[in-house]
């Protein structure tokens, strides 16, 4: 035999060999699938991988019968923990004996975004997790979609109430937030230092924390006193009459009543400016696939004013008839005054903070002035 052919039949005979070894019964395990979190012997391990699009901050609660459903959001022993060695896993560690009524995690579970709602399969429905592992043991679980995934520009429908509530723009920085009442009725809704929150509601740009009284309790006057769940922190007595909904902004200072701001629409895509140029007059020119788009220079004036997140941002509607379109911004006083050019197509919302010295894009979510 032509020794070039005998080394070539040796050469596919052990890449054979290795494809074998390759094909054998061991499952590939990708990187998001590895365990992160330590095995305990007394508790159930689950690990959580997260939708597409759930970032590092979010806080996720898992609920479910065996903790009592929405009952268990912002209890701090529902709340998972971010594995440190990945963006797209989270962990917690469930103890059997604390479950209610009997019940399992047969008996169905899910998880709960503060900012971005409840888990839901790709048909839009609730998702329901049966996994049920026992103590000791390690279970990965695949996420669905959140329920903002299906919300028309991030608005969330208003969730349904047990009787009138509190809404909660929750600017103090604390870990946890609880709820304390007294006065027609002590302890209302529970002993110090009170109710968890119920759920949160993603409005207008604000994610409100909400705390629901209760339908049996309409027409009482009780004194709420907020506070970081009892570790040292809390606000003055806020005194209310159970008889509407109320919306309060909460810092550590106080309690400010601000009501529900209405609900802005606008015309297609929008540019959001927070305004630090001390200009008398704000306008914005644009150029690039259209020039002189909706306006001749200076450009066109402000369409109105926005509170998102308690900072107030002046925008320009970019039409939805605009959607798509490459433009250069220059904003300037009315043709005086301007600022380099920025580039931006017009396919989503931006936000800007402009001075005197240029234009920097920012982030509405942590954005303070």
């Amino acid at each position: 035999m032509n020794k070039k052919i005998y080394s070539l039949l040796l050469a596919l005979l052990a890449f054979s060999g290795l494809m074998s070894s390759c094909s054998s019964n061991e499952d590939i395990v990708f990187d998001h699938e590895r365990q992160q979190f330590e095995t305990r012997a007394d508790r159930i391990l689950l690990e959580f991988i997260a939708p597409f699009g759930t970032t590092a901050s979010e806080e996720i609660y898992i609920t479910g019968a065996f903790n009592g459903e929405d009952e268990a959001i912002g209890n701090p022993q529902y709340l998972l923990t971010k594995a440190p060695d990945s963006n797209v896993k989270w962990g917690i560690y469930l103890d059997p004996s604390t479950f209610v009524a009997g019940k399992s995690l047969a008996d169905g579970f899910c998880f709960y975004s503060s900012t971005q709602g409840k888990e839901l399969t790709v048909a839009g429905e609730g998702a329901v997790h049966t996994d049920n592992p026992g103590v000791g043991t390690f279970t990965n679980i695949w996420g669905q979609r959140w329920e903002s995934y299906y919300w028309s520009g991030g608005e969330a429908p208003e969730p349904a109430h047990d009787g009138f509530c509190v809404y909660v723009d929750d600017q103090t920085g604390w870990d946890a937030l609880t709820l304390y009442m007294w006065g027609d009725v002590n302890n209302l809704n529970g002993d110090w230092p009170g109710m968890q929150v119920t759920g949160t509601w993603n409005h207008d740009g604000v994610t409100w924390k909400y705390f629901d009284l209760g339908e049996a309790n309409t027409g009482l006057v009780e004194n709420l006193i907020f506070n970081n769940g009892g570790n040292g922190e809390q606000l003055a007595d806020f005194n209310f009459t159970i008889d509407r909904n109320i919306y309060l902004r909460i810092t550590t200072s106080g309690v400010e009543e601000i009501g529900a701001a209405p609900k802005v629409v606008h015309d297609g895509y929008a540019v959001f400016v927070y305004d630090e140029t001390g200009w008398d007059t704000l306008t914005l020119y644009m150029w690039g696939d259209t020039n002189n788009l909706n306006g001749d220079w200076p450009g066109m004036s402000v369409t109105g004013e926005q509170t998102i997140n308690g900072v107030t941002y002046k925008y320009f509607d970019m039409g939805e008839a605009n959607t798509g379109l490459g433009e250069n911004l220059i904003f300037s006083n009315a043709g005086s005054n301007q600022l380099s050019d920025y580039g931006y197509t017009i396919d989503h919302d931006v936000y800007l903070h402009i001075t005197t010295s240029g234009v920097e894009e920012i982030d509405p979510a942590t954005f303070q002035p």
